[in-house]
């Protein structure tokens, strides 16, 4: 792989910017698109202009992406918005980056003949699910918008390696963690959360009773996963991405350290979460190798 050209659109954004890295540090060149709403220029600054070329542009509004694809050998598809509350006020917002950008990045790759085109999907399009660990064969069960929209994306994803014999991969991310996290705002992940409050002195705010269990992967174990895909022979595929182990609300905020404070529980938010990565362990002989207290040391030591 060394040698080779990606592009990584959000590749400004917390994952993004750590597959950049990741990316860059097995010898490509990297083209990155993003339109720089959530992603920061402070997350890529220490890569050489020579490594990375970045552009600034909207995937859902620009319809000559081609010209960013020439010669380009692999496609991570990660741009777009993430978050649940945000989406159910602005519905159209989300389709419109989610869906219409996802079409026109599947688009350009098609027509530049790219390698690989990974996309990264959500396992929120598992709703509240009825097994643990849950699999890649669990019932769709969409909630919000914008579990639709990212569920919409994948099939776009899926459809076009059907039909057009596009070499796609969708991971389903569960909840990833890590450097760069964006901590700022009123829906920034619990992890975002507790670091800003935990910075500030502040008690850790915990939705519900925190009994609750989420699976949390780190932001290094999921990139090695990308590399890993995009060199492999497979194709058409689905894969769940986590750490294959639940861990409630409650711990994280012990592992933190601190006091916390309770608030009250936000509604259609899933009682548990789970992966099973079975299939991917099995497929491309990978699995997570940091540990929650590992990964919280990292951070909390960054």
């Amino acid at each position: 792989m060394k040698g080779s050209r990606s592009v990584v659109t959000g590749g400004a954004g917390f994952i993004g910017s750590n597959l950049v890295d990741h990316l860059v540090k097995i010898g490509h060149k990297v083209i990155v698109l993003d339109n720089f709403v959530s992603g920061k220029k402070t997350n890529l600054t220490h890569h050489k202009k020579k490594d990375v070329k970045i552009i600034r542009t909207d995937i859902s509004k620009s319809k000559n992406l081609d010209k960013y694809f020439k010669r380009v050998d692999y496609v991570f598809h990660l741009a777009g918005l993430v978050e649940i509350t945000p989406s159910i006020k602005n519905p159209k917002k989300y389709f419109n980056t989610n869906v219409i950008g996802t079409l026109n990045v599947v688009e350009a790759a098609k027509r530049e003949g790219v390698k690989k085109l990974i996309y990264a999907a959500s396992c929120s399009c598992y709703g509240s699910p009825k097994n643990f660990p849950t699999s890649e064969n669990e019932k769709i069960d969409i909630q919000h918008p914008y579990g639709l929209t990212k569920f919409l994306g994948e099939e776009l994803v899926l459809k076009y390696a059907t039909i057009f014999n596009m070499p796609n991969i969708s991971f389903r991310f569960f909840n990833v963690y890590g450097p760069r996290q964006n901590i700022l705002g009123q829906y920034s992940a619990v992890f975002g959360s507790f670091l800003r409050q935990k910075r500030a002195n502040k008690p850790l705010t915990i939705v519900g009773d925190g009994k609750q269990t989420r699976d949390f992967i780190h932001v290094e174990d999921l990139t090695n996963a990308f590399i890993k895909a995009a060199k492999s022979s497979l194709v058409n595929k689905i894969y769940n991405l986590g750490s294959g182990k639940e861990i409630s609300i409650n711990k994280i905020a012990n592992l933190f350290g601190g006091k916390k404070t309770f608030i009250p529980k936000r509604p259609r938010e899933p009682q548990r979460s789970l992966a099973n990565i079975s299939k991917i362990k099995k497929d491309i002989n990978w699995k997570p190798t940091i540990t929650i207290q590992e990964g919280i040391k990292r951070l909390l030591n960054n």
